[in-house]
C-alpha cells in the first residue's frame, strides 16, 4: 500500500500583498440616474416586446449593482510562492498557468494578469503600490512573461470607462 507523505516545509513565499476584491468606484447621481433611464428603457422594451427572461436579467442586474454600492470590498491577500500563487485559502500550482503579463501605466492601470492553460479565464491582480519589476523578478522563475501583450482587456477597459 502506498504511503502519502507531505513536506514538512511550508514552501517559501516571495512576495505578499493585499487588494481589495473589487475596486470601490465613486459613482456621482447622475451616473445612477443615467443607467437608470438605460435599465428603464431595456426593461420596458423587454415588456413591450414580450421577452419576460430580458425584463427579469435587466431587474436583476441593477439589483446586484445597488446592493453592491452599499457592500464594502473584502481585502485579499495574494502571494508568490515557490510553489504557486495563493489567494487567501486558494493555491494555484504553476503547472495550471500559461503565462502572466504586467500592465503598469499608473495611476489608470497597474496590474498583474495570469493567463490559465484550458477553460479557465484570466484573474486579474491589482498591483496596489508593488514595484512592477520585484513582481516580474519573482515570477519569471516560474512562468514565462508575455511581452506581446501591451493593451488593457477591452473587457476591462470598457468596465473602468463606464465605471461598472
Amino acid at each position: 500500500m502506498p504511503s502519502i507523505q507531505t513536506d514538512p516545509t511550508p514552501s517559501v513565499t516571495t512576495l505578499t500583498w493585499t487588494f481589495p476584491e473589487y475596486p470601490r468606484l465613486e459613482r456621482s447621481q447622475n451616473w445612477f440616474i443615467g443607467w437608470g433611464i438605460v435599465g428603464a428603457v431595456l426593461f420596458l422594451y423587454g415588456i413591450f416586446t414580450g421577452n419576460f427572461l430580458f425584463a427579469g436579467i435587466v431587474v436583476f442586474v441593477a439589483a446586484i449593482y445597488a446592493l453592491q454600492h452599499y457592500r464594502h470590498p473584502l481585502n485579499v491577500t495574494f502571494a508568490i510562492s515557490q510553489d504557486s500563487i495563493r489567494t487567501d485559502n486558494h493555491s494555484i500550482p504553476w503547472k495550471d498557468i500559461k503565462n502572466f503579463w504586467i500592465l503598469y501605466e499608473p495611476p489608470e492601470v497597474k496590474n498583474l494578469y495570469f493567463e490559465f492553460k484550458g477553460w479557465r479565464p484570466r484573474l486579474k491582480v491589482p498591483l496596489q503600490d508593488q514595484n512592477p519589476l520585484e513582481v516580474r523578478a519573482a515570477l519569471i522563475p516560474y512562468i514565462d512573461e508575455d511581452l506581446e501583450k501591451e493593451q488593457e482587456p477591452f473587457s476591462d477597459a470598457v468596465g473602468r470607462l463606464f465605471k461598472l
